[in-house]
């Protein structure tokens, strides 16, 4: 069976990304020499292409501590190092989120370490992003593996704090406080971690494609780090989460999935995987191989039961082995690792299906715009042909003959500029709608209910009046969010019987009008909404001192609220403006046509010997017409081009 590896699928997707910017190009400069742009198409397709050059594919392990998820990241990607390139040592590694790219901008290998008192503003890590010099820099010297390795130890760097530190920095609850308990005493102090987030960037040829992988810690990490269950995991392509086969699925594991992972895949199956790691653990060499073969099933299904999903959705590996065999060229062993079918999985499934968003994003902008731009060629090669067809039938008739078809046209004239004016009568309706739309949906609005939420939290005396409060706010912008999408479904229909009429009565090719829909973002919504209430109703909230809990709730929630609409918002924006442009333009068009014909069949009626230049001019106009025609139809074809898979041939037995 053949096996497709992830590092050639990604460079498959590379190219194929390459052709499709290209493409893109390719139609910006065709729009430009034959003069059909105007500012808004330049921005819009300068947006699609500063997007898709700065494209990142993203996939996050997450996992609870000791489960072997940092030495799988070794193992898949990074072992032509001849060596563990990122710290995996027995018990507690990860210390911190960790994000593996590589920085184009800069173009240089580094770590960037955020220290882990910045969790006491309220600056989101996205914001700190921006501002380096709030992160400690580190070269990384690509020349020396040791350095290398020694940089990346800091990472898992623990420093102690008391308690009261420890609370204050969101690390530490009463609820939690018999996991730290010695000799059945609470000590004065306890480890936490150094650094908040870390940013590697290194030259790998994935991370050079745009792979991002993203490494988290355990649970108590995700609970206390909310950017990464409400932004960063939910935005990954793919998220992978680790169990180890000597611990089975434990209560913390569980926690895990039902509440940080499960979620993120809501309503489908899209790129989620679940590795069971550490197989090798039950490799007891006194068994038969179909002995530890079944063991490794029965393993799979218990978790699988545990979990509440099939047994095939477990992927049984062993990246200690996987890694050790890949090193040494141990052919068996990769085998028995299972690691290169869990590499076949990730490039069979993660990438097509970032490849159909970034297709679906691209095809909703600058794909609606080839296909508009193909209609309104063929369009005019339609008409062209018409009135070859039409001239070339006057051969030999009388005046009285033209005459009437001049009258003709003339009726289908006024009857079309009738319709013009009703059209744009309904165009003034549709940007009023839209501009009361923009209003429904305005920040300003949300910004009110945001400082009216943050005012009664804060003189609110008790946990139970600090949770009305959420619940307040959320079901606030639940039912904007109906009342939005409930306006935009009229405007919809208004746009598509507009489309209609025209397409009917006039013979205007049929175009599917670009519609407004808040659907994804209020799914989005809705996933951030049981984050709310999970949040609400958790313990950890309730035994949080209050200005902890109203700022972890705004920094967190409410921002990703407020992102939300700003996101609604700007398509919005984008949409009123985008609208009826397609029928703007075929309007144009036909009208221009009929002023073509009635200009061509007076200047037939008035000297016959017009009648063959004009025959002539036609015929080259409509060869130049199917020239740009199949120039356009060819970038389309690119714009719609799939990923291909890259298949490897299996090795040969023996």
């Amino acid at each position: 069976m053949a096996n497709q590896r992830f590092d050639r699928q990604m460079q498959a997707y590379g190219q194929w990304k390459t052709a499709l910017l290209a493409g893109i190009e390719r139609y910006q400069r065709w729009l430009d020499g034959n003069k059909m742009g105007d500012a808004e198409d330049e921005l819009r397709i300068y947006e699609v292409l500063e997007a898709l050059r700065a494209d990142r594919l993203t996939i996050a392990f997450v996992a609870e501590f000791a489960r072997g998820k940092t030495e799988l990241i070794n193992a898949i990607f990074f072992s032509e190092y001849d060596r563990r390139l990122l710290p995996s040592e027995a018990g507690r590694t990860t210390m911190c989120p960790t994000e593996l790219f590589w920085d184009s901008n800069t173009d240089k290998a580094y770590v960037r370490l955020l220290p882990i008192e910045t969790r006491l503003s309220d600056t989101s890590i996205a914001e700190y992003k921006l501002e380096p010099i709030n992160w400690t820099h580190i070269e990384l010297d690509l020349s020396s593996p040791d350095n290398m390795a020694e940089a990346f130890q800091e990472i898992v760097k623990v420093k102690k704090a008391t308690l009261d530190e420890a609370r204050k920095l969101g690390l530490y609850s009463d609820a939690e406080a018999h996991m730290h308990m010695q000799n059945g005493k609470l000590p004065s102090q306890i480890d936490i971690p150094l650094w908040r987030h870390a940013l590697i960037s290194f030259p790998h040829p994935l991370l050079k494609q745009g792979l991002v992988i993203l490494d988290t810690p355990g649970l108590n990490a995700l609970g206390s780090e909310p950017e990464l269950t409400l932004n960063m995991l939910p935005n990954a392509q793919a998220v992978v989460f680790v169990l180890a086969a000597d611990t089975g699925v434990t209560k913390s594991d569980l926690e895990m999935w039902q509440h940080n992972v499960k979620p993120l895949r809501s309503g489908h199956k899209k790129g989620l995987f679940v590795v069971l790691n550490k197989v090798d653990t039950l490799w007891d060499e006194l068994k038969t191989p179909a002995h530890i073969e079944k063991t490794v099933k029965d393993q799979c299904m218990r978790a699988a039961q545990t979990l509440g999903i099939d047994a095939d959705q477990i992927y049984p590996a062993s990246a200690q082995k996987g890694l050790l065999a890949k090193i040494r060229h141990d052919k068996d062993l990769l085998a028995r690792s299972n690691i290169l079918a869990l590499e076949n999985i990730l490039a069979g499934e993660v990438l097509p299906y970032k490849q159909s968003l970034v297709r679906e994003h691209i095809l909703a902008s600058i794909g609606a715009m080839v296909k508009e731009s193909h209609d309104i060629l063929a369009t005019r090669l339609a008409s062209a042909r018409k009135q070859l067809e039409e001239l070339k039938g006057l051969s030999g008739k009388n005046n009285d003959v033209i005459e009437l078809l001049m009258k003709k046209t003339r009726d289908e004239q006024v009857a079309y500029y009738k319709n013009v004016e009703s059209f744009q009568a309904n165009k003034r309706i549709i940007q009023e709608q839209s501009k009361r739309l923009g209003d429904t949906i305005n920040l300003a609005a949300l910004d009110q209910l945001v400082a009216e939420t943050r005012k009664s939290m804060s003189d609110s005396w008790t946990t139970h009046g600090l949770k009305a409060g959420m619940k307040t706010f959320f079901d606030g912008i639940s039912a904007r969010l109906s009342e939005v999408s409930e306006f935009a479904d009229q405007l919809n229909r208004l746009v598509i019987t507009i489309y209609r009429t025209f397409h009917q009565e006039h013979g205007i090719a049929e175009i599917k009008p670009a519609l407004y829909s808040l659907t994804k973002y209020k799914q989005e919504f809705q996933q951030l909404y049981q984050e709310a209430e999970a949040f609400r109703s958790s313990p950890v909230t309730t035994m949080t001192e209050q200005h902890y809990v109203i700022k972890k709730f705004f920094i967190s929630l409410v921002s990703h609220a407020r992102n939300i609409f700003f996101k609604a918002q700007r398509d919005a924006e984008g949409w009123s403006k985008a609208a009826m442009s397609p029928l703007v333009k075929q309007i144009k068009e036909h009208k221009e046509t009929m002023e073509q014909r009635l200009e061509n069949l007076r200047k037939i009626n008035e000297s016959r010997d017009t009648l063959q230049s004009r025959i002539e001019e036609l015929e080259k106009s409509s060869a130049a017409l199917m020239k740009q025609y199949a120039e356009v139809r060819s970038i389309l074809n690119t714009i719609n081009q799939p990923l291909e898979a890259i298949e490897e041939p299996a090795a040969k037995a023996g």
